[in-house]
């Protein structure tokens, strides 16, 4: 399993990060998410809502255990600046 070490990045640092890290990896790949910052367990699992990942949980129930998220075969189309937002579907012509 990948480790992304996100330090006390907040969250809009954090995702970039976690964005850029699993780009191009294969669906069903696990990572793990490594941070301090408060907010995580609520903005990694609606980031994972958002992108279509799948939020698996603490790794255990130790205070700062990593995130774990299993990523997506056909994840939304995220901004890569900001990827907390969604990029609009273009419809087929």
């Amino acid at each position: 399993m990948l480790l992304i070490e996100g330090g006390d990045l907040g969250c809009g640092e954090l995702l970039i990060l976690v964005h850029k890290r699993v780009r191009g990896l294969l669906g069903g790949t696990q990572i793990g998410i490594a941070t301090t910052d408060w907010a995580a367990g609520i903005d990694i699992p609606a980031w994972c809502h958002l992108t279509g990942h799948k939020y698996r949980g603490q790794a255990t129930a130790d205070a700062g255990s990593p995130y774990i998220i299993e990523l997506a075969e056909r994840p939304n189309p995220i901004d890569p600046d900001r990827p907390w937002h969604r990029l609009p579907v273009k419809e087929a012509t």
